[in-house]
């Protein structure tokens, strides 16, 4: 078994070969020219099965060059929600949190699951002890919220994220990082004391940054999103022997 998993987010493409839902090295892409890289990747190899999320349309002419790379090609993006359908997952989420919610059930099988997913965006949701999706939210992602501080206001600078977030602000700075950061911080406990029997799990970009900063037993999975294509790689290369 030879399988290619690629993730197209909305700032970089991560891309890894797997063997079952064991992952290799990732690859991390940020660029227009995400096909070539793609080919790249594949240079001298045929693919198994490869499986594409894409947070956008996957252009058409994608199809037939990269179908000739391997044996069985999936798509996952605005065009194709047929593996929402197969996996019982409603078909208006976005392919990285189908794939996060398809490892969770795996990982956590028989357990309820609050997931979140720290990115662009915060994605958050929650999979029932039977594996059914029972809700989800979206807000702005961290780095998100101080790019809007500064777009949306005349005379707001815009920071980085800070390594240890103020308890107060007493300049106009530690003001905008205290507000976001804990603001943030106050988000999330709020869902956690929600649902306490959860487990709870962390991916994306921030997650070992906010969970540094909670005492809630936490699963940090960075991987989550290509795990879980993992897992739909393997499950039609079986289907194929």
């Amino acid at each position: 078994m030879h399988n290619l998993i690629i993730e197209i987010g909305n700032t970089a493409l991560k891309a890894t070969w797997s063997e079952g839902i064991t992952l290799g090295k990732t690859f991390r892409y940020q660029g227009e020219k995400k096909l070539e890289f793609i080919l790249g990747i594949l240079d001298g190899e045929t693919a198994d099965v490869m499986v594409i999320s894409s947070a956008g349309e996957i252009p058409q002419k994608w199809d037939s060059l990269l179908s000739k790379r391997c044996r069985r090609l999936i798509l996952m993006d605005t065009r194709h929600k047929d593996m929402n359908l197969e996996y019982g997952i409603p078909e208006w989420l976005t392919p990285d949190r189908t794939a996060s919610i398809i490892a969770s059930r795996f990982l956590f099988k028989g357990k309820p699951v609050s997931i979140f997913d720290f990115g662009t965006t915060l994605s958050i949701d929650f999979v029932s002890a039977d594996g059914n999706y029972e809700s989800g939210l979206i807000s702005p992602g961290c780095r998100t919220r101080f790019k809007s501080v500064n777009r949306y206001s005349k005379s707001l600078p815009l920071l980085e994220t800070p390594s240890d977030c103020p308890e107060k602000g007493v300049s106009l700075n530690s003001s905008i990082e205290a507000g976001i950061i804990s603001g943030m911080l106050f988000e999330i406990k709020g869902h956690l004391d929600a649902r306490p029997e959860n487990i709870v799990v962390f991916t994306g970009g921030d997650a070992i940054y906010f969970v540094n900063k909670l005492k809630n037993s936490i699963f940090v999975i960075c991987n989550l999103v290509l795990m879980g294509l993992a897992l739909i790689a393997e499950k039609y290369y079986e289907s194929n022997l």
